[in-house]
């Protein structure tokens, strides 16, 4: 397994999981870049918290659908911080699309993530290929527990880019694998309330749905990611860390 510490890794999404998942990266002791499209104040509030873990980290700006922002982003990380090792994708919206409001403009605002998912993948492996270990590298995608057979009413697009990171973790995989790179995906479940949804109505119309009628666990989560980056044998899983929702099937929302 890999020694983690001293490591580098480029996070992208650390908001609500994301931060969770780059403390518990931090704690193992990775240094890393947090990369934002948006959120600046939250990349820069984590990566003040990190430093405080003696880990290096910095921030970055970058949107992972512009190519070119990708590959600045890598250079900037190359150079702040070394070799990447590893990469954490968990960038995504999550609009919700009702089935007679569908149109090109949803479509194209949730495919923008699963091709974001595919530049970082592309563009990261090809940097992660000089690494001179014989694990030269290991990638994690975040898809959707729904995603992969059992979609619920609502969100379409949304869907259709989760199941596309899903098929990628495999393709990608196969791709990399005589590279000696390795690609997973975490597919969580409801996970951490979001703020315009009431506690009742998060109990009530989400987590009563899950068979342990619980939350996904951010901190499992966490682990698993850490768990994943150790290994050196595991590739072209999409673990679903749900609560075991996706055994009661797709509901209606």
């Amino acid at each position: 397994m890999i020694n983690l510490q001293g490591k580098n890794a480029i996070i992208v999404g650390a908001r609500r999981i994301g931060t969770v998942v780059a403390r518990r990266m931090a704690a193992a002791g990775i240094d890393m870049a947090v990369v934002y499209r948006n959120s600046e104040y939250e990349a820069k509030s984590l990566v003040d918290d990190l430093l405080l873990q003696k880990v290096n980290a910095i921030t970055i700006k970058c949107d992972l659908s512009d190519e070119d922002q990708v590959l600045n982003m890598l250079n900037t990380a190359k150079r702040d911080l070394g070799a990447i090792h590893f990469g954490i994708n968990l960038a995504s919206g999550f609009p919700r699309d009702p089935f007679m409001t569908l149109n090109s403009d949803s479509w194209d605002e949730s495919i923008g993530d699963a091709k974001g998912t595919f530049l970082f993948g592309v563009n990261l492996s090809r940097e992660m290929m000089s690494n001179p270990e014989p694990t030269k590298g290991h990638i994690v995608f975040f898809s959707d527990w729904a995603a992969i057979h059992a979609p619920y009413k609502n969100y379409l697009p949304y869907m259709a880019s989760k199941a596309s990171i899903d098929f990628m973790t495999r393709a990608f995989a196969i791709e990399l694998s005589d590279s000696g790179i390795l690609v997973n995906a975490i597919a969580p479940g409801p996970t951490m309330r979001p703020p315009d949804i009431t506690e009742s109505s998060w109990k009530k119309k989400v987590v009563s749905k899950a068979p342990l009628q619980r939350e996904s666990s951010a901190n499992e989560i966490a682990e698993m990611v850490v768990t994943l980056l150790q290994s050196e044998t595991i590739t072209g899983e999409t673990i679903r860390i749900d609560s075991g929702r996706h055994l009661a099937g797709p509901g209606i929302n």
